[in-house]
């Protein structure tokens, strides 16, 4: 049959999903850098904003992932506005939106006087900024998935889909990469004073980047065909037609929000526990100098962005489930051994880092096939907000509370395994999880939308996976 170059089912060829890769992925780097700069140099902004006048370590570090925390718990918040608004006006707008929201944010950090300039209201503007980066992270991951899945070419929507993930290990490694550098060029008492302000101020201009190949950006053949009341594109040559499929109510909606956040809970664990609270856990606790704990951080980054692509690769041939319980079940197993490497003072600085660096592969096991994952769980109607709201869910509560946690549990228990007691659990939780998952969503087409009233009466309905 031919068709026009209106017609849907030729919107994702060509350049398209090369162009939707990059503007998809680049708005997540931005995030995650972000993310991983404040945690990276947790210390420095407890003692600027949270603790200038005393107090222990310890204190300080429990005050700022509060405040680390509390962005995450507005991530849900931003995933169900804007992935609302993304289902009703587009993927495109509405990554364009979150974007500029991320940027100012981020920058408005980089020029925020400390405590020692403002006072009391330090603290609160600081949280407030990081009230602003949670709504627009929750906005971001929703949008940003379902650009890359809805675009993807026929038997690569997991490759597509782990660049996200692997956005989030660029940025991670940037942001550790960054503080590396400052904290080897600048004296302590410089980089405590305003030197960490550098890697926040650096979002802008990347940020004007994104936001120029995010203009160019169009919208997805899915979105159109949705929109348009029609069915959504074909699968592509000797790919199984997945059945059109209405919007799941609200029961069922829920339901799969929670099982998908279930899912990937212990790569939210791990992930943020391995790469994110690592370099506080290792000076506060196992008394290693900033820059000792930031190689280790690199080093375990390393690791997890060399796993993630081949993981979404492989998960295309054989499936999202086994590669990532093999993750799950693997950090489950491992988690004790390789902290125990850590905290092993005998250990040579090369056994540490091939500890870290394990620890960092077997976590982009789970990251890789993620994302695919969990658009294959929603139908295009309401894509952008299910698998966003999942995921801000699960980031939520197992990430954005991993440092505030460890850190306060370790402080009133001195117990210093409780990271590997945390990652454990969650991660044997995802592994009960990932056992529902069916074993041949990888094969079919994304859950498709028909026009009520003619497909769908003609159809069996689908149940969200």
């Amino acid at each position: 049959m031919t068709t026009s170059p209106a017609d849907p089912r030729e919107r994702a060829a060509g350049r398209a999903p090369r162009r939707a890769l990059v503007a998809g992925s680049v708005g997540n780097f931005i995030e995650w850098y972000e993310f991983g700069v404040y945690g990276f140099f947790a210390t420095i902004i407890a003692a600027n904003f949270f603790t200038p006048h005393g107090g222990t370590e310890i204190e300080g570090l429990v005050k700022t992932y509060a405040s680390f925390g509390i962005a995450f718990f507005f991530r849900p918040i931003g995933a169900a506005v804007f992935g609302r608004v993304g289902d009703r006006i587009g993927r495109r707008p509405t990554l364009i939106l979150v974007l500029l929201l991320m940027t100012g944010a981020t920058t408005l950090i980089g020029v925020l006087p400390t405590y020692d300039t403002l006072g009391a209201a330090a603290p609160w503007l600081l949280t407030l900024l990081r009230i602003l980066q949670g709504l627009s992270a929750g906005g971001e991951f929703g949008g940003a998935v379902s650009i890359t899945t809805e675009f993807a070419p026929p038997g690569r929507r997991g490759l597509y889909g782990a660049w996200q993930s692997f956005t989030v290990a660029l940025g991670l490694l940037a942001g550790a990469g960054v503080a590396a550098l400052l904290a080897t060029v600048m004296s302590e008492e410089s980089l405590g004073d305003w030197g960490w302000r550098l890697p926040f101020l650096a979002t802008l201009p990347i940020g004007l980047v994104a936001l120029w190949l995010r203009l160019r950006l169009e919208e997805t053949p899915f979105f159109r065909a949705a929109a348009d009341g029609e069915i959504g594109p074909p699968p592509g040559p000797g790919a199984p037609s997945a059945a059109p499929e209405r919007v799941a109510d609200p029961r069922e909606m829920a339901g799969a929000i929670v099982m998908g956040a279930a899912r990937i809970m212990g790569w939210a664990a791990a992930g943020y526990t391995f790469l994110v609270v690592m370099p506080s856990y290792l000076q506060a606790t196992l008394n290693a100098t900033f820059q000792q704990a930031l190689v280790a951080t690199v080093v375990a980054n390393a690791g997890f962005a060399l796993s993630i692509l081949p993981a979404g690769l492989l998960s295309d041939r054989i499936g999202r489930r086994p590669v990532m319980l093999t993750g799950a079940a693997l950090v489950a197993v491992l988690a004790f051994p390789l902290l125990n490497v850590l905290q092993e003072p005998d250990s040579s600085a090369w056994v540490q880092g091939a500890a870290v660096f394990v620890a960092g592969v077997v976590v982009g096991l789970m990251a890789g096939p993620g994302p695919a994952m969990l658009a294959e769980m929603f139908p295009t109607r309401v894509r952008y907000t299910g698998l966003g709201l999942a995921y801000a869910l699960s980031n939520a509560v197992f990430s954005g509370c991993a440092g505030l946690i460890i850190t306060e549990v370790i402080k009133r228990t001195g117990e210093v395994d409780i990271p590997a007691y945390y990652v454990t659990v969650t991660c044997a939780i995802s592994v009960l999880a990932l056992l529902t998952l069916r074993g041949e969503n990888h094969r079919g087409a994304l859950p498709e939308v028909a026009r009520a009233g003619k497909a769908a009466e003609t159809e069996e309905e689908t149940p969200c996976a």
